[in-house]
């Protein structure tokens, strides 16, 4: 029996957004050739359970469901809102000239609207996930949300996630 506020594992993770996509049309899963083609477009793996997510149920459309879309997929999947996949996100926001305020390691994963973003750091396994926000001075611009992937997602599908809200 799971201790109340005891986190996910990944396996639960998921279960769980296998669940919450059951009466949600989504991209299958992407094939192993786009995940990697991700990767090496990166430099970056993604951490194991967003890559699992996406070769075992389903290539984006899956997290804060509430608010939109969902989350991008990789090369193959369905446009969510104004993008085509996290590549075309990372081109974008990695083009002559770079970001110089997001690391290549960290990837756009939810657009919440009004230039807000969810990124996943790629370095950790865990995914550390952090927030874009293009409507703060640009020392503020990114900053890190204190979970990771898993704790993220659980949260999402949970209802227990809120738009990040505009620092002070």
């Amino acid at each position: 029996m799971r201790k109340k506020n005891m986190p996910l594992n990944d396996d639960e993770v998921v279960e769980l957004v296998r669940t919450s996509l059951k009466h949600k049309h989504v991209s299958p899963p992407a094939s192993p050739d786009s995940v990697s083609e991700a990767e090496r477009y990166i430099g970056q793996p993604l951490p194991p359970l967003l890559r699992r997510i996406y070769l075992e149920v389903a290539n984006g459309g899956f997290g804060p469901l509430q608010y939109d879309d969902g989350v991008l997929g990789v090369s193959g999947g369905e446009w969510q809102g104004d993008w085509a996949d996290i590549l075309d996100v990372y081109r974008a926001f990695t083009a002559d000239p770079p970001d110089p305020k997001t690391p290549p390691y960290l990837v756009w994963l939810y657009d919440w609207g009004c230039a807000i973003w969810t990124l996943v750091d790629c370095r950790d396994e865990r995914g550390p996930i952090w927030i874009w926000d293009g409507n703060l001075d640009d020392d503020e611009t990114l900053y890190p949300m204190g979970i990771d992937l898993a704790g993220w997602l659980s949260r999402a599908l949970e209802g227990r996630l809120t738009a990040p809200e505009k620092k002070s």
